[in-house]
């Protein structure tokens, strides 16, 4: 038995010595302090000793990991034992809030109808006022006396917010002072009045300035008319001033004095007005500026930044040349006519400083011939004035006659430019068509502009040249047939 038992208990040890290498030494264990200390196993009974050893510090290792897993469970056990205690806790918590609200609801619906039976017709003066005060402040948003009393607009829109609700009734306080902003504007829109406001300038500085309103129509300062702007609430000078009729207009109201009855142009838009005529191109925007499209980079003609553009431009250098011709020949030709008529009124005294002086000069030189000889002189003396008398005259004719024909090439320009317009962009945008066709009117108009005191010019320098002419053929005349007389020789009819 106890041989059977050793040879039980040698089996692993002659297992193990069986897949081992030949003459390798075991490496046994002994327990030191708890721990399995490895040695070497040179014998049966060593090796047989090692695998105990090692069984017992299993044994240890097991025990205390099974205590560890016990205490461990009893652990998880006492946690779930204590999530259920709590969730039985907030399910009854739950259960008595659940059965709160209930009984909350079923109060508030109670006092929800106590409310409304004891609110009445109240409740229509929640309305009543809500809307007041948004048609109220959407009138005063757009109302030129806010500029004079700001900050009413953010306290209506704050009681109709209110009054939507319908959470507290409107004091008397609140009622009465919505009262006195509509009493307060209508009043206000019959004044004119003055005070000192806040005006953004154009160079971007902001400066207090004193305005007058007029009623709700219009603001204006020392510079002529103030736009206010609804959307900044603050007053905003114009990028420039409308038209003079109605630029003198606001300098003669602001210049008035108390008393004073003036002529004022109201804007009944309350500024809409006012900010397209602004935006409508003066006369020089539209004929444009002396060499403007220079300063552009365009065109190095004069006046081509307008409308009239090319066309334009050489249709104003050609009218500015027919006029100055005309002045140059009006104003020659009308020193020449008072000296003409002064020495008509002084035959024996020829001076050459004008024609007919130099016509009886010839004369003088010529006493001696007979009368076919001296008319052929005085016939030459004339016509050696007749290119001084008439110089430049048939250039203004000329550009009197072009101008016109040179609109209406504008105008085919324009045309042309518009029909390309709408082939690329269509017809739906009348912006685009607008500049050839502001080129087509413009041309036509400076055409006109041009033809029509260039024609009424040349008419009156032609009669004045043709009544001096007349003056040195008339004096001739008479000269010839004085020294006819004179010599007894009959007068040869002069072609």
């Amino acid at each position: 038995m106890r041989l059977s038992k050793t040879i039980r208990l040698a089996y692993p040890a002659l297992f193990a010595l069986a897949f081992a290498p030949a003459h390798a030494q075991e490496e046994t264990g002994e327990i030191i302090g708890g721990e399995l200390e490895v040695v070497e196993a040179n014998t049966l009974d060593e090796l047989l000793k090692n695998v105990q050893d090692r069984r017992v510090v299993e044994n240890r290792e097991n025990l205390r990991r099974e205590q560890e897993f016990r205490a461990q469970r009893d652990r998880q056990s006492k946690m779930l034992d204590d999530a259920r205690a709590e969730k039985r806790r907030l399910e009854r918590r739950g259960d008595q809030l659940q059965a709160q609200y209930d009984e909350n609801e079923i109060r508030i619906g109670t006092l929800q109808d106590q409310y409304n039976e004891r609110l009445g017709k109240l409740r229509e003066l929640f309305g009543v006022l809500q809307q007041v005060a948004g048609d109220t402040r959407s009138r005063f948003k757009e109302s030129i006396i806010s500029a004079q009393y700001p900050g009413r607009g953010e306290w209506l829109g704050e009681f109709a917010a209110e009054m939507g609700q319908a959470t507290k009734l409107a004091t008397i306080e609140e009622m009465e002072r919505l009262w006195e902003y509509l009493l307060t504007e209508a009043v206000e829109s019959a004044k004119v009045t003055r005070f000192t406001a806040p005006v953004d300038r154009l160079d971007g500085s902001r400066e207090d300035t004193e305005v007058m309103r007029v009623g709700s129509f219009a603001v204006i300062d020392e510079t002529g008319y103030v736009n206010y702007d609804w959307d900044l609430d603050r007053m905003v000078e114009l990028g420039r001033q409308p038209e003079a009729q109605f630029k003198n207009t606001a300098d003669a109201l602001f210049e008035a004095e108390p008393g004073d009855l003036v002529s004022f142009a109201i804007d009944p838009t309350r500024g809409s007005l006012t900010r397209l005529l602004i935006q409508k191109a003066t006369f020089g925007e539209m004929v444009g500026t002396p060499f403007g499209g220079i300063a552009d980079g365009h065109c190095y003609l004069p006046f081509c930044d307008g409308q009239g553009d090319y066309p334009g431009s050489i249709i104003i250098l050609v009218g500015i040349i027919g006029v100055l011709l005309a002045i140059e020949r009006l104003i020659t030709l009308t020193i020449v006519g008072r000296k003409v008529g002064q020495q008509r009124n002084q035959p024996d005294a020829p001076s050459e400083d004008n024609p007919l002086g130099r016509v009886i000069k010839v004369y003088d030189d010529n006493r001696d011939v007979d009368t076919e000889t001296l008319e052929l002189k005085l016939g030459e003396g004339i016509l050696a004035e007749m290119p001084a008398l008439t110089r430049n005259i048939a250039i203004i004719q000329v550009i009197s006659i072009v101008a016109p024909l040179m609109g209406l090439l504008g105008t085919v320009i324009g045309m042309i430019e518009t029909f390309q317009s709408i082939t690329l962009f269509g017809a739906g945008d009348p912006k685009t068509m607008a500049s050839g066709i502001s080129t087509a009117l413009m041309t036509t108009v400076l055409g006109l502009c041009v033809a029509i005191p260039t024609t009424l010019l040349h008419a009156i320098v032609n009669q004045r040249s043709r009544s001096i002419i007349h003056i040195l053929d008339e004096q001739s005349a008479g000269i010839v047939a004085q020294h006819a007389e004179e010599s007894g020789s009959p007068v040869t009819e002069a072609e």
